[in-house]
């Protein structure tokens, strides 16, 4: 897979591409990255690259010639067809099922804005979507860039150690990873689940779907809204709220009685199963 980014700081994203698992995709040849800066492009004496905007208001919008220039350059480079994509706050939310539809092309452009972003008649022209990685507001769109590399990178044939880590991430099937333990199996922290430790392969997958199911419904009740579950699934969750039920009553039973000032509710299981009534099994 190619890469190209345009940017004033393109050395910013490639070196956040240069380590762990994206750095080991550049080295194994999955992943090549190429950076474009528009003020190589831009005229005179100081090679501007933006204005202020019509209209008046604070800060400034980047111009079309320059940017045009150098995404003109990027095609030319190679001529395999290229997808360009504009990190910006109005676009779509980048989520993993489109992370996985832009690690299938061959090859991606990615354009970082800076100060009040793009010129509009730029982005009509040239881009072909664009994509925000979160609502808040970035310097500019290389950070941006930086998330999309990664996540599209580790997804390449080859570029992880196994193969099977990329199926069991987060958001995969929709729902958040399971928690996971190494080694010691004792600690001052705590023990390891025993079931982790049975070599029964099938209750260890059913603890592991289980306790997925059950941090999505606490942490991200959302996505359980979205979510396909099966019979099964809802089984395991059902039984996983009411052990979460029976241990907070366990606890509260046994807390002591404190004479002081009111505080936020320590248990967050509590907080959880109140907001996750709305979800109906």
């Amino acid at each position: 897979m190619r890469i190209d980014v345009i940017s004033l700081f393109p050395e910013f994203v490639a070196q956040c591409a240069a380590f762990g698992v994206v750095g080991r995709a550049g080295e194994r040849g999955l992943l090549t990255m190429h950076g474009w800066n528009p003020r190589d492009y831009a005229e005179g004496n100081y090679r501007r690259v933006d204005e202020r905007p019509f209209g008046g208001g604070p800060g400034m919008v980047m111009l079309i010639d320059p940017l045009r220039a150098a995404i003109a350059a990027a095609r030319a480079a190679d001529p395999a067809p290229a997808r360009l994509i504009y990190l910006s706050p109005q676009g779509a939310r980048l989520d993993q099922a489109k992370v996985r539809e832009l690690a299938g092309h061959e090859r991606l452009i990615l354009l970082c804005g800076r100060y009040e972003g793009v010129d509009e008649r730029l982005i009509r022209a040239e881009v072909d979507e664009e994509l925000s990685i979160g609502d808040y507001v970035l310097s500019g769109g290389e950070l941006a860039a930086a998330v999309v590399v990664d996540a599209v990178a580790r997804l390449q044939d080859g570029a992880l150690g196994d193969a099977e880590s990329a199926v069991q991430d987060s958001f995969e099937d929709g729902l958040l990873d399971c928690p996971h333990y190494t080694r010691p199996v004792e600690h001052e922290l705590g023990s390891v689940p025993q079931v982790l430790m049975s070599g029964n392969h099938a209750r260890i997958a059913q603890w592991r779907r289980q306790q997925s199911l059950g941090r999505t419904w606490q942490r991200r009740p959302d996505l359980l809204n979205e979510a396909a579950l099966s019979k099964a699934d809802r089984k395991l969750l059902e039984a996983y709220r009411a052990e979460l039920a029976a241990q907070t009553a366990r606890e509260t039973d046994s807390s002591p009685v404190s004479a002081g000032p009111a505080g936020p509710d320590p248990e967050p299981a509590g907080q959880a199963l109140a907001t996750a009534k709305k979800i109906p099994l």
